[in-house]
């Protein structure tokens, strides 16, 4: 089986030179370039078809998550492995976003950082332990937040009243008292005391005016026919 051919972005050359040290230590690896900035990263890319590439992500010219951008555009079969100091939101997304497979700091040791290569090269996503946590965060934080506007949405559904407490609403919202209801409506006290106390519940009422208000909020007060007390 031929080597994992890896190309290295870094603009240190202190780095790359040690970078390029670790990989080519390895029987099933062979650094085929060297690049310094970002554009260089491009070019070298498109000249040399690595398998895997080891991308800093604060370079010269063009910076990381623009170069894999360029890269997986021309490229989509090429792996792009991040390996950076930066393990802020900003950064992470921004990598992810452009199409990074992989997510590792500077701090790994040579066996994660060979490990990843690996898995990477095989299709596998690899994020560092500190950006794996820092992208859980995230993804907890906005499934919390679709929870939360959910609940939200949910609160301002119009509620669900009948027919007989639509009615019932209607001549509560005129200010006629549970009596005059009871005889425009042809009903007893009781089922209106009934119904009013649904309609107080069903619009989160304490009482017969908060429930005109919210009624009124919710549009269910539309054609309201107007009905005189007796007297």
């Amino acid at each position: 089986m031929p080597p994992i051919r890896v190309l290295l972005a870094d603009d240190h050359h202190v780095v790359r030179e040690g970078l390029a040290t670790i990989v080519d230590l390895e029987d099933d690896m062979t650094v085929v370039g060297q690049a310094g900035d970002g554009l260089e990263a491009v070019c070298m890319t498109l000249a040399h078809e690595p398998d895997v590439v080891l991308m800093d992500l604060q370079m010269p010219r063009l910076d990381g998550a623009q170069a894999i951008r360029q890269i997986r555009r021309e490229r989509p079969h090429i792996r792009v492995l991040i390996l950076t100091t930066f393990a802020n939101e900003d950064h992470v997304l921004a990598g992810i976003n452009a199409g990074a497979h992989g997510y590792l700091l500077k701090d790994a040791t040579p066996e994660q950082l060979l490990q990843s290569i690996r898995a990477v090269y095989r299709g596998e996503a690899v994020l560092g332990s500190a950006v794996a946590a820092m992208v859980l965060t995230k993804f907890r934080n906005m499934i919390e937040r679709d929870e939360s506007g959910l609940h939200q949405a949910a609160s301002e559904q119009t509620p669900a009243l009948t027919p007989r407490e639509h009615d019932v609403l209607n001549l509560v919202a005129q200010g006629l008292s549970n009596q005059a209801i009871a005889e425009a409506l042809v009903v007893s006290l009781p089922t209106v005391k009934i119904h009013v106390s649904n309609i107080l519940d069903k619009l989160g009422a304490s009482n017969r005016t908060e429930a005109v208000a919210e009624a009124r909020r919710h549009g269910l007060l539309r054609n309201s026919p107007q009905i005189t007390p007796k007297v």
